[in-house]
């Protein structure tokens, strides 16, 4: 048996993990787009599972989520398949579904292919809003125990303490990186104040929404967690303003034939768009140890990319200060 190491996995460690579970692969192994976990599509028969014949395996990244916040996002995927949303499920063998394996944990999931969803497709943001209305409308029905929630301290104040340390932030831009990033996580801890949380997708975004002959379906739920409902929609609102404003009513028509949504929701997609941009710069610099990330993301070690958040927080902390998107009447 291989042993199990997560930042060098070897496909022979990955043929003994699923070899051991009774998987009969036949085909090799071709890595998908992931970098927080390590994830392979692959072409086998499991006894377990008649009829599948082409998989998607994850391996889960050690000391991120706990056994028990991998099992409730699991448990979440099967409440939802089980009210027939369209998300993909990871397959159960005696009973587990996070599978251990040499000090790690993976889980193994047929694959569905299907294109990507189109955000500026006014028929699939309709289809969209639908089942995300059923995803919220399953997600209220409880909450989760383990999974954290989105907050201003985890994602603003807690990616500051790790920029702060950050080595790839040059001397120069030191004083205007972090003048501007605390005026913006000043204004979002500020606006962000959510009344009612639901478990959600949380990353729903257009890598992770597909569409086949049936409709959209939703993969990779790994970072689910309790927050406001407008997190799994905002990121679907793209384009000037008006143009966000007639996908937005085009989703919530649909929405709400299942679940309500409170339009007070609206001033939270600037703080959560805040929210979103300095957790990911935190993310990069929390990973760089990973060799994967120094292979995929060079220009974050350059000044010209911090050059450019100083922009980006710049026009950020300008949307903070405008007025908040707004429904049309009869919402």
């Amino acid at each position: 048996m291989s042993a199990f190491c997560f930042t060098s996995l070897t496909p022979d460690t990955v043929l003994d993990a699923l070899e051991q579970y009774g998987m009969v692969i036949d085909s090799g192994l071709t890595a998908l787009n992931s970098y927080e976990n390590r994830v392979y599509q692959f072409r086998g028969e499991l006894e377990a599972a008649p009829g599948i014949q082409r998989w998607v395996v994850k391996f889960y990244r050690p000391e991120r989520w706990s056994l028990a916040q991998l099992q409730e996002e699991h448990d979440f995927t099967f409440e939802l398949a089980a009210a027939d949303v369209p998300v993909v499920a990871p397959i159960q063998l005696n009973g587990q579904s996070v599978l251990p394996y040499a000090g790690g944990y993976f889980a193994l999931f047929p694959s569905r292919g299907g294109r990507t969803l189109e955000t500026d497709n006014e028929e699939q943001l309709a289809m969209l809003g639908r089942f995300l209305g059923r995803l919220h409308q399953v997600g209220k029905a409880s909450t989760f125990t383990h999974r954290p929630a989105f907050s201003a301290d985890s994602h603003l104040h807690q990616s500051r303490i790790v920029l702060s340390s950050c080595p790839f932030i040059p001397d120069s831009l030191q004083q205007p990186f972090f003048t501007i990033l605390d005026m913006v996580i000043a204004q979002a801890s500020q606006h962000y104040q959510p009344t009612e949380l639901l478990r959600l997708h949380g990353d729903c975004h257009a890598g992770n929404l597909f569409i086949d002959q049936q409709g959209p379906f939703f993969v990779d739920l790994d970072d689910c967690r309790m927050g406001p409902a407008i997190q799994d929609i905002w990121m679907m609102l793209s384009g000037e303003r008006s143009d966000q404003l007639l996908y937005l009513d085009i989703m919530l028509e649909e929405y709400q034939q299942f679940c309500d949504f409170n339009p007070a929701e609206l001033k939270l997609i600037e703080p959560l768009r805040a929210m979103r941009m300095i957790h990911y710069m935190a993310w990069l610099a929390r990973r760089w140890q990973d060799p994967a990330f120094a292979m995929n993301f060079p220009w974050f070690a350059t000044d010209k990319y911090w050059e450019q958040q100083i922009l980006v927080l710049k026009e950020q902390l300008f949307l903070l200060q405008q007025p908040p998107l707004s429904l049309q009447p009869g919402y």
